[in-house]
């Protein structure tokens, strides 16, 4: 998960520099929901292998 929003944000930063505007906005922010979703599936299993 947080390879593709890496992947997600490269493409919207050569897209800005590109002058894609449009596509630079999307890719950033598919980018910062795949990180959202990883950042709580990881807090979900620490807290599970807590326990």
């Amino acid at each position: 998960m947080l390879h593709y929003a890496l992947i997600f944000l490269v493409v919207a930063i050569i897209a800005a520099v590109l002058g894609f505007g449009g596509l630079a906005g999307m890719a950033a922010t598919i980018a910062k929901v795949l990180f959202v979703v990883f950042l709580i599936l990881a807090v979900v299993s620490f807290l599970k292998k807590a326990t």
